[in-house]
């Protein structure tokens, strides 16, 4: 289950740079760059509490 919400935090992580780069470059267009990132923000922030929780010390 930790890979799994590792693996799509990882995602909306990329999902909130690579557009970023995409518009700068040309390759995609403002609207889908904001749609894109915001899908990647939504994912990374629902994601992230759960694999990102601070471990007791013994």
């Amino acid at each position: 289950m930790k890979l799994l919400l590792s693996s799509l935090g990882l995602i909306g992580l990329l999902a909130t740079v690579l557009p970023s780069i995409l518009v700068f470059s040309g390759s995609i267009e403002p609207g889908t760059h904001k749609t894109v990132m915001a899908v990647g923000m939504v994912l990374w922030f629902v994601t992230a509490p759960f694999f990102m929780k601070r471990k007791d010390s013994p």
